[in-house]
């Protein structure tokens, strides 16, 4: 059924309601048709306010959890699937449900913890939350295996071959996050993977048709708007490309790489204090990362500190002599005459030529960086 034609069932049902409130079975009818029609507060409501010594069924009490979940009290829908596991242990969908929650409510150590072995087996959508969790929760030791064992026992489910891809390009696997998003047909994470694919490739018009997709579908998406960003700033668009970059690095929170890529499209267009301000919040995040330094080094040879950007090089290149930032920082210093517009307009250039052993542009870099 399309949404009006759920809404239409429910406005049928609303009038037979009135005219039989207490009816159990239509107020089941009714709560079922609100949810249909993405009206989960109206469902909850139903099962709630029920005729006085009425109870629910197991399946009843499930459908006003999944209400109360959808209508954002996760605290409700908890209370119901606890209840119901009381009797009813080895179902894996309710603790699928149980786990959803737990994670809609920020208690993603809750949510793995419901997430049992049986669920995980039976269930594709709990294989793929277990993966989100852990790969969120960054228990690498882990969750490598636990892909590979997923994918084996789901191979033929869309979302979780999207999730494999987004891992798969965390932990350094561009085949594997390619094969996956193939799998996973037009799902936005899946488009997102293929197109930081595509920009680490240098192939920005396809990269950019893949995030716009992806946006279009889910324009929350962080890594599509971060892509997005990378795109454009291959293309030039340098501040439009801050826009977007730093959009993707406040949903990210904590995402190295992100703030890293708004920092560079700030320089790259003009806005000196901002980048240094993106820099310094991934230093926050994490000092011990190469690229942070090179980073600084760079902006401080741009700003003429080239005693400053010494610094900063030098510690990059201890922490990863493949650094790419201190590359380019090199090359500034190298030709520091204290021109910023002139360091800029090398910037501008780096963007586009090769700047790392193995021929990859800055935007192309950066592309694999902010996996």
């Amino acid at each position: 059924m399309s949404g009006h034609d759920e809404t239409a069932r429910l406005e049928r049902l609303l009038e037979f309601h009135q005219q039989d409130p207490d009816n159990l079975q239509l107020i089941l009818d009714c709560a079922e048709a609100a949810l249909a029609a993405a009206r989960p507060e109206l469902a909850f409501d139903f099962l709630t306010d029920l005729p006085e010594g009425t109870e629910l069924d197991a399946p009843a009490t499930n459908l006003a959890g999944i209400a109360a979940m959808r209508s954002g009290n996760q605290a409700a829908a908890q209370e119901r699937f606890r209840l119901l596991l009381k009797t009813n242990s080895g179902d894996p969908s309710l603790h699928f449900n149980l786990a959803w929650s737990l994670a809609l409510s920020g208690d993603k150590e809750g949510a793995i913890d419901a997430l049992d072995d049986e669920a995980i087996e039976a269930l594709p959508q709990a294989a793929m939350l277990d993966l989100q969790l852990r790969h969120e929760a960054g228990e690498w030791d882990t969750v490598g295996d636990r892909l590979h064992r997923y994918l084996a026992r789901h191979p033929d489910y869309a979302p979780l071959q999207a999730a494999a891809s987004v891992l798969a390009m965390d932990l350094d696997d561009p085949e594997l996050a390619r094969s996956c998003a193939l799998k996973a047909g037009n799902h936005p994470d899946a488009e997102a993977t293929l197109g930081l694919l595509e920009l680490g490739d240098n192939r920005p018009a396809e990269a950019a048709a893949r995030f716009a997709y992806a946006l279009e579908i889910r324009p929350h998406n962080p890594r599509a708007r971060v892509g997005l960003g990378l795109t454009r700033l291959a293309q030039g668009q340098n501040r439009e490309a801050a826009d977007d970059l730093d959009a993707g690095a406040r949903v990210f929170g904590d995402h190295l790489g992100s703030w890293i890529a708004a920092g560079w499209a700030h320089v790259l267009a003009g806005n000196l204090v901002v980048a240094r301000e993106r820099f310094e919040t991934a230093l926050g995040i994490d000092d011990t990362f190469a690229e942070v330094h090179g980073s600084l080094a760079a902006l401080d040879a741009i700003d003429g500190n080239a005693k400053a950007a010494r610094t900063r090089l030098e510690i990059a290149l201890r922490l990863d002599r493949k650094c790419f930032s201190a590359a380019l920082a090199a090359v500034l210093l190298a030709r520091d005459d204290g021109d910023g517009a002139r360091a800029r307009a090398i910037l501008e250039t780096a963007l586009r030529q090769p700047i790392t052993p193995d021929g990859k542009t800055l935007g192309a870099a950066l592309a694999g960086m902010t996996r």
